[in-house]
């Protein structure tokens, strides 16, 4: 096999594609885009070029785009119109993001035949989200034939938690006849700050006790031990787990049936307020973390109320995890509000002087690029911020996972 130099990792959604090509002996990003709205009126490509200076040069191309067998051809004419890829076949391979790999895949898995038919049955545990990853695949191997195409999967960095954490307590035959149990999400970005919480720490990942916490819109948190993840707040499907921008997190189950009773509402109808009427909307109105601190700010108590639940929610976890990780040496923030919001940093940490967390208020409000450690002196874990780039994650595993089928 070639040197493996430039991976196009592909995020297929229902009517979207989003890319990155990856110069990965440099682990430099050559270009990035998406193409949206496909089959859709205002469909349109917006593509960012690496020039070699600072920022990069963004276009957006209003046009037609029929499906997403015209979005893929539509990418690589982009990348060879731009000059950064003549033919698809110069790529050492693409990596395509799956959503859900249930049991089946702990690791990477380079795309065959049996693979998308696994990846197909998969279908009921993400109905929204692997058919439309299933698409993207077949697409881009129909397109680019000789190119090996690898799956990486949101789940499978989950995949190491032990019985005790991913079995809920219900009759057996429901777990094994249609696998109800704790899978958890987000995992790419997980594996990515923890191995640059490691990183920074200048410490064996193997020897570290970590929480992370990915706060974006959609919000996860994982314990994560020795490199392994053995607990994280996610369940059976996103809706668990942690406040969200439009997700309610963890619910008592019987709310369901009591809704069904009281307000003639059918399940599916349920279903969609509790995911995308709930959470941060639900409680004030807004579900963008930014809109959410502007109204704080301006007093409304709805908004504040939210950002409590929010954080207190979020403490919770860290002590439950703090509990089952025997210690801890680092907790992480990333995601876009995890990155970018210090008044959330803050919540989240207060009160937590006794497990060792002690924010420095002024490192917290510092500007800073990239990483950064905002613990304080008398601080004796890590709090850190540490910057997610999933992407770069699943380039780094379609290389590992080729090189491995090559050796």
């Amino acid at each position: 096999m070639k040197n493996l130099m430039k991976i196009l990792v592909l995020n297929s959604g229902s009517s979207s594609i989003k890319y990155q090509l990856f110069d990965m002996l440099e682990q430099t990003v050559l270009a990035a885009g998406s193409v949206e709205q496909i089959g859709e009126e205002g469909s349109h490509l917006s593509h960012s070029l690496n020039t070699g200076q600072p920022g990069m040069r963004k276009t957006v191309r209003a046009l037609p785009i029929a499906d997403h067998r015209q979005g893929f051809q539509l990418i690589t004419s982009t990348l060879r119109e731009t000059g950064v890829l003549a033919d698809p076949g110069e790529l050492s391979g693409i990596g395509h993001r799956v959503v859900h790999g249930g049991e089946k895949f702990k690791e990477p898995a380079r795309v065959t035949p049996a693979v998308l038919a696994a990846i197909r049955g998969l279908i009921p545990l993400a109905p929204l989200h692997n058919p439309a990853n299933l698409l993207g695949m077949e697409v881009a191997m129909e397109n680019a034939p000789a190119v090996p195409q690898v799956a990486v999967f949101d789940t499978a960095f989950h995949q190491s938690l032990p019985p005790h954490a991913y079995r809920y307590a219900i009759p057996k035959n429901l777990y094994e006849a249609h696998q109800v149990r704790r899978f958890g999400f987000h995992g790419t970005s997980h594996r990515y700050v923890a191995k640059k919480a490691a990183e920074f720490l200048n410490k064996p990942l193997t020897s570290l006790r970590l929480i992370s916490l990915h706060l974006g819109n959609g919000a996860s948190a994982a314990a994560i031990r020795q490199g392994r993840c053995i607990d994280t707040s996610m369940g059976l499907t996103p809706l668990e787990g942690l406040i969200m921008g439009t997700r309610c997190g963890d619910l008592d189950p019987a709310i369901i049936f009591y809704l069904e009773r009281e307000t003639g509402l059918a399940p599916g109808e349920i279903e969609t307020i509790l995911n995308k009427e709930s959470g941060l909307k639900g409680i004030c109105g807004v579900n963008d973390m930014r809109g959410v601190g502007e109204l704080a700010a301006d007093g409304n108590p709805e908004a504040q109320l939210a950002i409590s639940m929010y954080c207190y929610r979020i403490r919770k976890y860290i002590g439950a995890y703090h509990a089952v990780l025997g210690g801890l040496d680092g907790l992480i923030f990333t995601g876009g509000i995890g990155e970018n919001a210090a008044f959330i940093r803050e919540g989240c940490c207060e009160g937590l002087a006794h497990l060792g967390l002690e924010l420095d208020k002024g490192k917290n409000l510092a500007p800073r690029q990239g990483e950064a450690a905002l613990e304080s002196k008398a601080g004796r874990v890590g709090i850190l911020v540490i910057p997610t780039n999933e992407e770069l994650e699943i380039a780094e595993q379609t290389v590992a996972c080729l090189r491995e089928v090559k050796g």
